[in-house]
């Protein structure tokens, strides 16, 4: 049993996915970001860094969701979140996991919280770099996914992490010009179609009030408890 310490659509988002996808039992942990949970002594006891997710497993806590996800494959190898080591894909697996969290997914973070990262002065500029390299990221795994379609399909976690990477922009910064167009990349559109139907996604959905299409035509979360921002 896991228990999985989350906000709704945040990153645990992801590991909520590929967990129901595969059926494995767990259970959840509001984080509640209006309160900044995530800073009291309590989560960073589990993770002192204060990002979100944590995932509590037999073995104890592990954070940071490219991690969470690579255990998680190597725990349960019959679920088919990833390609098993020395499989002719495991290479290309690897490489396209890192990429959406050291790049892609750091990225993205810092158009949402730009003043993290720059001062007021720089904000234009930093914005229009960091959108013109998300698309070309984007564009990467475009074409990595018509290369490589089985490593973007379900139950393969690139899916689900590709598909929320892809939802976010979308909608956040809430009152952002937006910059990301899902037709614009043909393959993983039609990953997120087939996505959004299903269960897993159904049943994410519901439970962080995400829409009955959540990753082609998102909208803000009303979640039953907590808070996506």
């Amino acid at each position: 049993m896991y228990t999985l310490h989350y906000a709704p659509d945040n990153a645990s988002l992801i590991l909520r996915l590929v967990m129901l996808d595969a059926g494995l039992p767990f259970t959840t942990q509001l984080v509640d970001r209006a309160t900044r949970q995530q800073d009291s002594s309590a989560y960073r006891a589990l993770n002192p860094t204060g990002l979100i997710p944590t995932l509590v497993t037999p073995a104890g806590p592990i954070s940071e969701t490219a991690a969470c996800l690579l255990w998680l494959s190597e725990a349960h190898p019959a679920a088919g979140f990833a390609p098993a080591p020395g499989h002719r894909d495991r290479i290309s697996f690897l490489r396209w996991l890192f990429f959406l969290s050291n790049t892609a997914h750091a990225d993205l973070r810092q158009i949402f919280y730009p003043d993290q990262y720059v001062g007021r002065e720089g904000l234009n500029s930093h914005l229009a770099k960091l959108t013109s390299r998300m698309i070309r990221h984007f564009t990467l795994l475009d074409q990595a996914a018509q290369t490589h379609p089985s490593l973007f399909t379900a139950p393969c976690v690139l899916a689900y992490y590709t598909a929320t990477l892809m939802r976010w922009p979308m909608l956040y910064p809430k009152d952002a010009q937006r910059w990301f167009k899902i037709t614009d990349f043909p393959a993983l559109h039609a990953m997120a179609k087939t996505l959004d139907n299903r269960p897993a996604t159904l049943a994410a959905a519901a439970a962080e009030g995400l829409g009955p299409t959540p990753f082609t035509h998102p909208h803000h979360a009303r979640p039953p408890e907590g808070s996506a921002v």
